[in-house]
């Protein structure tokens, strides 16, 4: 006689304590790579290893940390915007714009110039939900437009506004500019709605399994337009501190350094396929790019070299946070 069995019990779900123990791996293995870098440059340059070096490195990075901060929540949900570059020169544009040409106050200047870049993004996010078309294209297309609407801004020349914004990046503690405390804020903000709110797990969710989400009742939808509006806001904010740090609103700036931010994010290791990602883990990739970058130029590299250099390092990241999902999976 066949003896019913017991259903086999269910696989147990990772314990709080095992994911912080993955998270903190994570952690301390970005935290090795940075200490490595900077303890290899500051042996071959005697300049690394100093004060001024680190605050004009922390000073250099607020437009790239709040950008990555944006593209961090994009790939989670396993789409990706090319536009952010230019949408930060354009609003770094329209703000110069308003201030030399119309006669606008700093602050509502700069509160165009975010609005410049939360439009941008909804328009990017929108077109892509609405018409189901990939994400790559559609901000593919929103970079070309955005960039020749700052030249017409602009006339094609840049536009010195001076010291109206300087504040922002002038030194503020210790020679540590207002912009970088306000990227370390946003950084720890972002990071908490992540991984503290029901809006941060539906985007983990959506990048995940999006059907599973659409068949809890979660629309995806809108989830998808305001992620992609608040990476434009947060463009629109970079421009505003690449404006006050160079003192000027220049339409080519911002050139290729959609890539850099993509870059930053996939060396903090955010899954390009989506569902992973974490925020700390950008600024951890922010500070490896910025790091690198600072010491390959005081070792008096060519920037054909330090672009090889920074290629082989976001590829190696790649790899190896490949062959740590597999593991996983094992």
């Amino acid at each position: 006689m066949n003896v019913p069995t017991a259903p086999a019990a269910p696989a147990a779900a990772p314990s709080s304590a095992s994911v912080w123990r993955s998270q903190l791996g994570t952690y301390l293995g970005l935290l090795a790579v940075l200490a490595g870098m900077v303890a290899l440059f500051s042996s071959l340059s005697e300049y690394f290893w100093s004060a001024e070096t680190f605050i004009t490195i922390a000073n250099e990075i607020p437009a790239l940390a709040v950008m990555a901060v944006g593209m961090t929540f994009v790939l989670i949900i396993a789409g990706i915007d090319l536009s952010v570059g230019s949408v930060m020169a354009l609003a770094a544009a329209t703000s110069a714009a308003a201030i030399l040409q119309w006669g606008w106050t700093v602050p509502a200047a700069a509160a165009l110039a975010l609005a410049t870049g939360l439009v941008c993004g909804t328009i990017t996010g929108t077109i892509s939900v609405a018409w189901r078309l990939p994400s790559f294209i559609v901000s593919l297309g929103m970079l070309e437009a955005v960039r020749g609407s700052a030249y017409v801004v602009t006339d094609s020349r840049t536009q010195y506004v001076g010291d109206a914004i300087s504040w922002l990046s002038a030194p503020f503690f210790g020679g540590i500019s207002f912009a970088f405390l306000l990227a370390v804020v946003l950084v720890v903000v972002a990071q908490l709605v992540l991984s503290r709110t029901v809006f941060g797990r539906c985007v983990v969710g959506i990048g995940t399994n999006e059907e599973a989400m659409r068949l809890a009742g979660v629309d995806p939808r809108p989830i998808r337009v305001i992620v992609f509006a608040m990476t434009g806001l947060l463009a629109g904010l970079a421009g505003l501190m690449q404006s006050a740090r160079l003192e000027a609103a220049d339409p080519n700036a911002g050139t290729g350094m959609e890539l850099q931010v993509i870059a930053a994010v996939v060396i903090g290791g955010t899954s390009l396929m989506g569902g992973r990602g974490s925020v700390v883990n950008t600024a951890f990739g922010v500070l490896i790019i910025a790091v690198l970058e600072a010491g390959l130029a005081q070792v008096g590299a060519s920037e054909p070299s330090k672009r090889i250099i920074t290629g082989f390092v976001i590829v190696a990241a790649v790899i190896v946070d490949t062959l740590r999902q597999r593991r996983a999976k094992v």
